[in-house]
């Protein structure tokens, strides 16, 4: 019941916070006992989920965890997965910066073959995003010109700024995390979103076939997924078996056919066509 009462409280006090913050900065004059009352109810929030944390901290540990496990495991129960994995998807994506401005891949081991995914959809993203830096210059002009206020110009700036930030993530994201094929399996990737490892000895097949109306980026279907990009798929692999794939915000599917897109599909039917017919066998 605790942890509910955290959650709660947690979440009400980040939209509330926000907006204080926001008309503070945009030099919106409010009355001092709302302010004083705004920033009691964030100390008391705060008090409540350091207390609730150290709650779990301590059961975690009276159950046998070492510190490092049980402060994870206490974190892990007062926040909710989908927000972890919603603040992981940002951290990733910066990493993916770093690794596209240093022309580095994730995830491709000495003797795997990437296989890119990200051609079918970096042009149309390039596009959308000078549109959005067109509409950060224009949006600052015209505040300019009102007259706004320097606070209020600057949240806004600032949001749109962290906007583009976010779409260059994704776009090197696509870019620097590609489908691996490997001796031991195929990885299915879509940016810092999706991740799926498939044991090779559990494809039946592999077949090219193209599809352009795929309506989501991540679908599950029954047992059949879909990893589209720019709403295509082209390659299908048959499972002989189903595999566990986790979705962007952790719901889990089994699945035993996967529709997923390459840039080049019969060079990568080729690679893991080599790849089969030189694995040891056992």
């Amino acid at each position: 019941m605790m942890v509910k009462v955290a959650r709660a409280a947690l979440f009400a006090m980040v939209p509330v916070e926000l907006l204080v913050a926001v008309l503070l900065v945009s030099g919106v004059s409010l009355p001092r006992p709302l302010i004083v009352i705004a920033e009691a109810a964030v100390v008391a929030v705060l008090t409540l989920e350091a207390t609730t944390l150290y709650r779990l901290f301590g059961a975690e540990r009276r159950g046998g965890a070492n510190r490092r496990t049980a402060l994870r495991a206490a974190f892990g129960r007062l926040v909710p997965d989908q927000v972890r994995r919603i603040v992981g998807f940002d951290l990733q994506g910066m990493v993916s910066l770093a690794l596209w401005v240093a022309r580095r891949r994730h995830g491709v081991p000495h003797g795997a073959t990437a296989v890119s995914y990200s051609g079918a959809q970096t042009s149309t993203m390039m596009i959308f995003l000078f549109a959005m830096i067109v509409e950060l210059v224009g949006a600052e002009v015209l505040l300019r010109a009102f007259g706004a206020p320097v606070g209020l110009r600057t949240v806004i700036l600032v949001a749109d700024a962290y906007t583009v930030l976010i779409v260059l993530a994704v776009i090197a994201a696509c870019i620097t995390r590609p489908h691996v094929v490997s001796a031991d399996e195929v990885r299915i990737r879509y940016g810092a979103f999706f991740d799926l490892r498939v044991p090779r000895e559990q494809i039946a097949q592999l077949r090219h076939v193209r599809n352009f109306n795929e309506n989501s980026t991540v679908k599950v279907e029954g047992d059949r997924l879909a990893v589209a990009v720019a709403s295509q798929t082209n390659l299908i692999l048959e499972l002989t078996e189903p595999i566990t794939a986790i979705r962007p915000l952790g719901r889990r599917a089994e699945v035993r056919m996967i529709r997923f897109f390459a840039d080049d599909p019969r060079a990568a039917i080729h690679v893991l066509q080599r790849r089969r017919e030189h694995a040891p066998e056992s």
